[in-house]
């Protein structure tokens, strides 16, 4: 289906998936930015332990959409499924807020297995109920970006008033400022309430009556087809170069912001998590231009192509951040804003690619398989990767960033040129009905 060919989206409908992705992005995005210094400065975790702790929560991950994607395509409507996954996951991000270290672990493996399917599960919702995935989708999917930056921008702010204490600075600045990011999760807690009451009002997707037998593996069936085969392999590795990001960046932009104070704070509040939200700003923006670019004739390829150039750059721009001939601000700014172009061309394209390419009666479980690799596989050998070269980029206690940040950034050109040897030009769609 084409934009000259399908009906306008609903405007009621338009509303109340742009309301679902806004609160979706934001139960993640209040706390993901500051978990590595909430676990590194406040609980005082070693860099190895704290990487393991991401890959805890990606473990279910992988477990969760095995369950809620076959469960959504034959058994219960989307959004029951949803509400009932966001529910629980309030009450265990809530309690990472002041469980016991040792217990940490298991909040964030079971809050991984009922949150994660849920990313997919929204895009699935969503790709049901608009009428052409190029010409609508974005414009939905923006406002999850919008519900990141919002909540984002409110905890660097809720940070410098209540976790800023006058008359402190440095190491003592950044302690006090860890122990503030407690509250990241209790944000996220009441977020996934009112989720959870949103999704009843949603609109009724039910699971396809003529669903495959066992709609998993016919989605695993799908992946051995081009270009899909090319898309997951690589969603491995580029997942472990998004990890990076997430990891560590906060903190580098924390100690960045604080060795060099000034407007920044003033404008994106305390912390790293403010500034970071320029990303998501970025990615507004890419996502808004995706379809424009596609309608342009830029092929799925292309986009992809765009989405790695931007990981490597962004990384060189953080490992070299005091070399680059540009004012710090500008450079640290232009590196955050990459990431728009790193999720929007890569990340946010290769989920339609995978809705091209799957029938309708396994669409859910394919978006959640394709969901567990990124969020699930990539995420757990990424940050184990992340927390040992961590470990190997901290010379004399202090980090060293050039080190840290060049491996991600030499690992995107590799992933780059896998792309254009491997993944065909064009390639045929299934019919979206």
């Amino acid at each position: 289906m084409n934009a000259t060919s399908s009906p306008p989206l609903n405007q009621g409908v338009r509303f109340k998936l742009s309301l679902m992705m806004f609160l979706q992005y934001a139960i993640w995005g209040a706390w993901l930015p500051f978990l590595w210094s909430f676990l590194d400065t406040h609980r005082e975790m070693a860099d190895g332990d704290i990487g393991s702790m991401f890959a805890y929560g990606a473990v279910g991950a992988i477990v969760g959409p095995l369950i809620f994607g076959p469960l959504a395509d034959r058994v219960l409507s989307t959004e029951k499924l949803l509400a009932m996954c966001h529910l629980i996951g309030a009450v265990l991000v809530w309690r990472m807020a002041e469980c016991s270290v040792d217990s940490f672990k298991y909040y964030a493996l079971f809050y991984g297995l009922f949150y994660m399917p849920t990313l997919s599960l929204t895009n699935s919702l969503a790709f049901h109920h608009v009428p052409d995935r190029d010409r609508d989708f974005g414009a939905v999917r923006l406002w999850g970006t919008l519900g990141w930056i919002v909540v984002g921008l409110a905890m660097g702010h809720w940070l410098a008033y209540r976790h800023s204490p006058p008359g402190i600075e440095g190491a003592e600045l950044m302690t006090a400022l860890a122990a503030g990011k407690a509250d990241a999760f209790r944000l996220s807690g009441i977020l996934g309430v009112v989720m959870s009451g949103f999704c009843f009002l949603l609109p009724h997707t039910p699971p396809s009556h003529d669903a495959e037998s066992n709609p998993a593996l016919a989605a695993l069936s799908a992946v051995r087809r081009q270009p899909l085969l090319t898309l997951f392999l690589l969603a491995i590795p580029v997942s472990c170069i998004h990890q990076f990001y997430f990891v560590h960046t906060e903190t580098f932009l924390t100690a960045r912001k604080l060795a060099t104070p000034g407007w920044m704070n003033t404008v994106f509040g305390a912390g790293g998590g403010g500034l970071m939200t320029v990303g998501q700003m970025s990615e507004l923006f890419v996502i808004g231009l995706v379809p424009l670019m596609i309608a342009k004739g830029m092929t799925r390829k292309s986009l992809l192509s765009l989405g790695l150039i931007a990981y490597g750059v962004r990384m060189a721009l953080f490992a070299y951040v005091e070399s680059v001939p540009l004012p710090e601000s500008v450079t640290l700014i232009t590196g955050v804003a990459l990431h728009g172009v790193c999720f929007g061309c890569f990340i946010f394209v290769s989920f339609m690619v995978v809705d091209e390419h799957t029938s309708s009666d396994v669409r859910a479980s394919a978006q959640n398989l394709y969901n567990l690799v990124v969020v699930g596989i990539g995420v757990i050998v990424g940050s184990l990767i992340a927390g040992e070269i961590a470990a190997w980029a901290t010379v004399d206690g202090v980090k060293d960033y050039t080190r840290l940040f060049s491996i991600p950034m030499w690992a995107s050109l590799v992933c780059l040129i896998l792309l254009q040897v491997a993944y065909p030009r064009r390639s045929p769609v299934i019919d979206p009905a």
